[in-house]
């Protein structure tokens, strides 16, 4: 048998591993409530292929590749243990096991390691939280999507209606289209049927209703059967309380806006100060993509190092709020062609930090160049920090960021010295650092973070949803302080 021989046999042999997975991974998150991951990334719902590839990805975490045979007896291990509602990550139980010496069997360490999510400290599965989107435009559809996918899995939101002008003929057929196809991030995963009878789109049995209202006063949810529902405004047409407060209707319980908060509303930035929000405050911003992207991995090079002072530069992907052509427009320089030209503008990423961080004293200032791609941008954050360091020890902190923090949700890292911005299309972290661009000489670190300015945005805003509602589960094992 020749070596390529070898590589194929050893290929169908994963796959086959792969295959007998998905099961026990669809089983587990359908009547469980548990969502299994892989160095925090889902794979619930993912084909064989995506399932090899997440496990060929670890060789960039932590060095070398995960099999999916390393992974399969701890997999076994937790559909035989009666489990709570909880997030469980394969990678880091293969990891943790390997490093342990007491000579455990897979399924000796694997019940202890999630002991958390069993007996007595079973948490008990909870009843959905309604869901309101007011606005459907590119942020809204992608939170539709992700609303969607996550239905009935332990995330514990269910979408139940959208929030939009009447455009006239047509509007409900058209507005499902959009949802149903989008030229960046592809064809919507399942079906979408319209009832235009009800003013209803049903999306993977998911019965969304379409509410046409050009005034928020002017809604009773309750009328739709609507209570206690997050409303979530994405058209960024009010972002002070006082705007914001106007969604506090019947049925409406608080509200999360996906644009910088003004006045004295909290600008939660999750994974660093979402455990800050008071249980009783109803109206709550999660900041811009920006903000997600910078915040992160500027905590985490401020707690190893200390930060004196920063400046973030974004090259920014052009958004809906520019022209397609140059016309008028009421911000300096946003008025010429998006799609043709370079444009230096202004960010409020920099002054938002103090919201997110109050407790960094360093100075941050930042500008922004949008440039003609449609998604996915890069912030290059330039910090003095307290002291020196090399560039090996700042990239190591950060990988093991990525793998072992609390922030491992929002920090991703990689490798790849031909990585491009749509490389990133569809990641579900709020920042990618690349390592092959990192700079560092002394006190001085330069770092290159890509993000996924819709998608990975949209992630971020459902995880502060989650927060806010109390169904966001806990993760097993627990790793990093």
């Amino acid at each position: 048998m020749t070596v390529n021989d070898d590589s194929f046999t050893d290929w169908k042999n994963r796959e086959e591993i792969a295959e007998s997975m998905i099961p026990m991974i669809g089983k587990l998150h359908r009547e469980r409530d548990v969502t299994v991951l892989l160095h925090s990334r889902s794979l619930v719902n993912k084909s064989v292929v995506s399932i090899l590839k997440t496990h060929r990805f670890a060789r960039q975490i932590a060095g070398a590749e995960l099999s999916v045979t390393e992974t399969l007896p701890f997999l076994e291990a937790l559909t035989k243990l009666d489990l709570g509602p909880s997030q469980i990550d394969l990678g880091m139980l293969a990891a943790t096991y390997q490093a342990d010496d007491r000579g455990l069997s897979v399924a000796e360490f694997t019940a202890e390691a999630v002991a958390g999510a069993t007996g007595a400290h079973k948490i008990d599965r909870r009843e959905p939280r309604d869901v309101v989107l007011y606005g459907f435009g590119r942020i809204g559809r992608l939170l539709a999507r992700l609303l969607i996918e996550k239905a009935g899995s332990g995330n514990g939101l269910r979408l139940r209606a959208v929030v939009v002008r009447d455009s006239g003929g047509g509007d409900l057929v058209k507005r499902a289209s959009l949802l149903r196809r989008d030229s960046i991030h592809g064809q919507f995963q399942g079906t979408i049927t319209v009832d235009e009878a009800n003013s209803t789109i049903v999306a993977n049995g998911n019965a969304i209703k379409v509410i046409y209202a050009a005034d928020p006063t002017t809604v009773d949810y309750t009328a739709y059967g609507i209570e206690n529902a997050i409303l979530i405004d994405n058209t960024g047409r009010w972002r002070d309380r006082e705007g914001l407060s106007q969604h506090l209707r019947p049925g409406i319980d608080k509200v999360v806006l996906t644009a910088p908060g003004k006045g004295d509303v909290p600008n939660i930035v999750h994974g660093v100060n979402h455990d800050t929000m008071k249980p009783d405050e109803r109206i709550i911003s999660c900041a811009s993509c920006t903000t997600n992207a910078i915040v992160p991995p500027l905590k985490a090079m401020a707690d190893e190092y200390g930060v004196l002072r920063g400046h973030v530069e974004t090259v920014h992907s052009f958004t809906n709020d520019q022209n397609l052509l140059d016309n008028y427009h009421k911000s300096e320089r946003r008025g010429r062609s998006a799609p043709l030209n370079m444009v230096i503008t202004e960010t409020g990423a920099a002054s938002a930090v103090a919201k997110a961080l109050p407790d960094l004293k360093a100075r941050i200032t930042g500008s922004s160049i949008r440039v003609p791609v449609p998604d996915v941008s890069i912030a290059i954050l330039n910090l003095q920090l307290a002291r020196e360091t090399t560039r090996e020890e700042v990239l190591d902190h950060l990988r093991q960021v990525s793998l072992t923090s609390p922030l491992k949700r929002q920090i991703d890292f990689i490798t790849a010295p031909d990585a491009v911005s749509s490389d990133f299309i569809g990641s579900r972290h709020a920042s990618i650092v690349d390592a092959g661009a990192t700079k560092v000489e002394g006190d001085n670190a330069i770092l290159y973070l890509w993000y996924d300015n819709e998608f990975g945005y949209s992630c971020q805003v459902v995880r502060v949803v989650q927060h806010v509602s109390g169904v966001e589960y806990p993760t097993f094992p627990v790793t990093g302080a």
